[in-house]
């Protein structure tokens, strides 16, 4: 791997981990309640406002986004490679201890019996109980780690973040926008191929047919057309997917990206943590701002976790 591809592989890292703690500040807002609180925009960490629902968290810190990210890349350290198993292994045991944040549909799903043995099928029941009518976004939240696994393989690239998506989300809304995200991230690593929309589609057409116009809207140059904050759909995937996509094709720099997607309110750590992870590839790690950096609070966590997912990638890296 060049230096490039591994600065690119830290920024998707580091972006995710930012978005989330930094989308804290913003998160279930309204963007009038956003104008409100943080006048002149929020832009640091400190300016996080400490009520009711942020006050759970240190400034700082991550939420379930990257806490699940995390349990993608622990269950690829320990068992050398992606298996779904393992990640509701580890998903399971980061659900009984203090699962800060979490979704209701990953909770129903988690709370199944027989959820690590049977993980697909505990979803596709959940699935099924809400009329199959339920496409929130907790899979594409933690998704960005398996655009940079095996990225030189766009093949494996699709089959692992279908086999991650599929243990808590079964619609294919959420498989498919995850998928985009994946292969977005794993074209950039791979070959510096920038995809454009017409080519995200294409990946999107196999999934549903819906995810089209979410794509086609991020094109726009307003994020404010997007509706992030929209009360009845702040938690829908393709809400998240349209985020990232608008800051890959609008953001001139990593900064201006993430605080743009963040001020707009709604689900906007979940929001910016897909489009931290897109701007990381896109910029890498050195664009990040330091201040970004060094206000993570469980920063030495996210650097080791990163080295060791380094050095086994490196070991299967053909």
């Amino acid at each position: 791997m060049t230096e490039e591809q591994l600065d690119k592989i830290k920024g998707v890292f580091y972006g995710q981990a930012i978005g989330d703690a930094l989308g804290l500040g913003t998160e279930f807002l309204s963007k009038k309640e956003v104008s409100d609180y943080y006048p002149k925009g929020l832009t640091d960490y400190s300016q996080i406002i400490q009520d009711k629902h942020r006050k759970r968290w240190k400034i700082g810190d991550w939420t379930d986004d990257t806490d699940q990210f995390l349990c993608i890349c622990d269950s690829i350290l320990n068992n050398q490679n992606v298996d779904e198993l393992s990640f509701a292994n580890e998903l399971y045991k980061w659900f009984k201890g203090v699962p800060m944040g979490i979704g209701q549909t990953v909770y129903k799903v988690v709370s199944m019996p027989q959820f690590t043995f049977y993980p697909h099928k505990a979803a596709e029941l959940v699935w099924k109980l809400s009329k199959q009518q339920n496409a929130s976004n907790g899979a594409i939240m933690r998704t960005s780690i398996l655009g940079t696994y095996e990225f030189w393989d766009y093949n494996s690239v699709v089959i692992n973040t279908e086999k991650i998506s599929k243990v808590t989300h079964w619609d294919n809304r959420c498989i498919g926008s995850c998928v985009v995200v994946t292969l977005l991230i794993a074209n950039i690593l791979n070959e510096s191929q920038y995809l454009d929309a017409k080519q995200l589609c294409h990946i999107a057409d196999k999934y549903d047919n819906r995810i089209k116009s979410f794509i086609e809207i991020s094109l726009t140059s307003d994020i404010e057309q997007l509706d992030l904050d929209e009360p009845t759909a702040i938690g829908y995937t393709l809400k998240a997917m349209s985020a990232g996509l608008w800051a890959y094709f609008n953001a001139k720099d990593f900064e201006n990206g993430i605080l743009k997607v963040i001020n707009e309110g709604g689900d906007a750590d979940t929001n910016a943590c897909v489009a931290g992870s897109i701007l990381g590839a896109k910029f890498g790690f050195t664009s990040i701002p330091e201040r970004f950096i060094n206000g993570l609070i469980h920063k030495d966590i996210l650097e080791n976790r990163y080295n060791e997912y380094i050095e086994q990638l490196k070991k299967s890296y053909t």
